[in-house]
């Protein structure tokens, strides 16, 4: 199965990042679009994964690329931090979560950028911790709860959860 991970950023089209984002933070887990959809979409730099479909494209022979995957980086010149990280649900468990988080962290670390922070869920943490991420603080926005965890480039680890 092929998987292949795109950046996007400000004047791209971003419609399969806002709607991988409404079925798994709004319709999922309960989100308000107003918390989901806040504004600082156009200055952020964003991932979308797609997966490789069965069924062919008729008119030019190409493979369907499903959208599975996102995520998005901000940096504001001092505080450097991926969030919305979303994987579909019946792509969950395919390592696509880790692929998006590793291509943000990639392109952060390429930048000269050394600290990375990431705003997850509580019962995400087990899941960034396998990348190399440390719990920082636990606090609550509009009744979600919400963790930030941090991570230098030194702290990365290097190879997938599903590789070791």
């Amino acid at each position: 199965m092929l998987i292949q991970g795109k950046l996007l950023c400000y004047g791209d089209d971003l419609s399969e990042v806002m709607d991988i984002r409404r079925k798994v933070f709004v319709e999922e887990f309960g989100m308000s679009e107003e918390l989901e959809f806040d504004g600082l979409d156009l200055e952020a730099m964003h991932v979308i994964v797609y997966e490789e479909g069965q069924s062919v494209k008729e008119e030019s022979g190409e493979a369907l690329k499903i959208p599975v995957a996102t995520g998005r980086i901000i940096y504001d010149g001092t505080l450097c931090m991926i969030e919305k990280v979303a994987v579909l649900k019946e792509y969950r468990g395919k390592q696509y979560g880790d692929f998006t988080v590793r291509m943000l962290l990639t392109k952060a670390f390429t930048s000269g950028i050394d600290e990375v922070t990431v705003k997850t869920f509580p019962e995400s943490e087990d899941f960034f911790r396998t990348i190399g991420f440390v719990k920082h603080k636990e606090y609550t926005e509009q009744g979600i709860r919400f963790s930030d965890m941090f991570m230098k480039q030194s702290d990365l680890i290097k190879l997938c959860a599903k590789c070791k």
